[in-house]
């Protein structure tokens, strides 16, 4: 190793400049810096979603003009991450390859095997951690396992936190002697054309500088009304970071500290804990899945293989589209194709109504958010549907069924989010919107709505749906002990 041979910083999902410990470290040296991204796509890591690419697209843009801003050049290849680190040592000449830490089960064993490949043959390597508070295997309970229920974990995660210093963005960066070569960002094709389905995509801004003015106007403007907002779609009052905290745009040091910060100015302590709260519950959700690398095949609650779950495939489509007949489900279902989001609220619902009403496997679920949302995450995915479905940690139980009629009348009382996503039933009054079926003829005339043609009847029947759920339950609890 020598000073000036070039340090290859490989990005995954930590696609920022500041708080960076992989980048710090390598400006930190002196030594010249080869900024790498990979789109591997090879069999044993799971490939993105549809809309994560579009995503995806539009951060590496961003990153590639943040490095550009100091001197250097973000580098694309696309293939088998070990073959092209190798070819980007031997191109450059680098002796070292630093990179920070993805935690999902199968990057961990391509990233273990990459280490001990690249170490063989004399390249040294270090890996960080950018994208948790604390280390998976950090917070413990007494008996040295993983937590299995939130609350005892959020309290140890506070008690033992400690945050290291946020590093600022390099104010420059030295470039290699020999710069190799970069696939074209526009020749991955990561953009959907014919059609493309993004064009409601348009209120996001991928990138760093994104998330620093996302976070900010949380903060500002809706940080206040967040612990009860937070359930009413139509009021947006949700921080919306997701995205850009899972590609790693922004860290959750930064958000952790931001927070604070604006509880310090006098923000609401129950609205800034609340908040943090959700920051622990993604903390939660990695742990989970570090502790049982099986969690996307199979359930936390093995008694869970043994429920009756339904092959449907008219339901699925219905409600993968929006078509249920059930209003507060179609919006959100609706509001996630367009946007690539759905309100909090809303997707528990959602959720609960494909895995209870329709009692259709979670995992199909799981895989069609995994393809349409913006912050699709492993863990968080995977988890908050075994939560809502009743098989997983800490989860809400099977027995508990959201009313979708109900839930809306609560959290959708004027119908306005029901309105803006559900355009057909938008001349109904707040009284029937949620269950147009109830609406006299001459109200459903007056609003220009026919059930079964400009919007469809329910596809199943709610108190039928409900009673058929806890029924095929039973097959579940006669296995009580793998219910804990």
């Amino acid at each position: 190793m020598t000073q000036h041979s070039p340090v290859i910083v490989w990005f995954r999902r930590d696609l920022r400049l500041a708080d960076n410990p992989a980048l710090h470290m390598a400006a930190h040296q002196g030594a010249p810096v080869v900024p790498l991204y990979i789109l591997d796509e090879t069999d044993g890591v799971r490939p993105m979603g549809a809309a994560s690419l579009w995503w995806l697209d539009k951060s590496l843009r961003a990153l590639a003009e943040d490095l550009e801003t100091i001197g250097s050049r973000l580098i694309l290849r696309r293939g088998p991450a070990a073959d092209i680190l190798k070819a980007v040592v031997k191109e450059t000449g680098a002796d070292r390859v630093v990179w920070n830490r993805l935690y999902d089960p199968d990057t961990i064993e391509r990233d273990k095997a990459i280490k001990a490949d690249l170490e063989r043959d004399g390249i040294a390597c270090a890996s960080h951690n950018a994208s948790l508070l604390s280390e998976p295997w950090e917070i413990k309970t007494g008996g040295g396992g993983a937590y299995k229920v939130f609350t005892p974990f959020w309290r140890a995660l506070r008690s033992q936190l400690q945050l290291n210093v946020l590093h600022r963005a390099p104010g420059e960066l030295k470039a290699p002697p020999r710069q190799p070569n970069s696939d074209a960002l526009d020749d991955w094709k990561l953009h959907p054309t014919h059609p493309d389905w993004s064009t409601g995509f348009s209120n996001w801004t991928p990138g760093e500088a994104g998330a620093r003015e996302r976070l900010h106007d949380f903060l500002d403007d809706r940080l206040r009304d967040y612990a009860e907002g937070r359930d009413f779609p139509a009021r947006q009052a949700t921080s919306r970071l997701s995205p850009h905290l899972h590609f790693g745009e922004i860290g959750p040091r930064a958000i952790w500290r931001a927070a604070h910060a604006a509880a310090d100015r006098g923000a609401s302590d129950s609205q800034v804990d609340k908040f943090l709260s959700e920051l622990a519950w993604r903390e939660f959700n990695h742990n989970l899945l570090f502790a049982r690398p099986d969690l996307p095949q199979n359930p936390f609650k093995p008694a869970f293989d043994h429920l009756p779950w339904r092959k449907d495939n008219h339901g699925l489509g219905a409600w993968k589209h929006g078509r249920t007949g059930f209003p507060f489900v179609d919006a959100g279902m609706r509001e996630l194709w367009a946007t690539g989001y759905m309100e909090n609220r809303v997707r528990m619902v959602a959720a609960s109504f494909l895995t209870k009403h329709l009692l259709i496997d979670w995992r199909e679920g799981e895989a069609w958010f995994w393809d349409t949302l913006l912050d699709a995450d492993m863990a968080n995915n995977v988890n908050n549907w075994q939560w809502v479905a009743g098989c997983g940690a800490d989860a809400s139980p099977f027995f508990r069924i959201f009313n979708p009629i109900a839930q809306g009348e609560k959290f959708d009382a004027e119908g306005d989010y029901i309105r803006r996503w559900v355009p057909e039933l938008a001349g109904l009054p707040a009284k029937y919107i949620h269950a147009p079926w109830n609406a006299p003829k001459a109200v459903l005339d007056k609003a220009g709505v026919r059930l079964g043609e400009t919007y469809p009847t329910c596809i199943v029947e709610h108190d039928a749906a409900r009673r058929r759920a806890l029924d095929a339950y039973q097959a579940v609890k006669t296995d009580p002990d793998s219910l804990d």
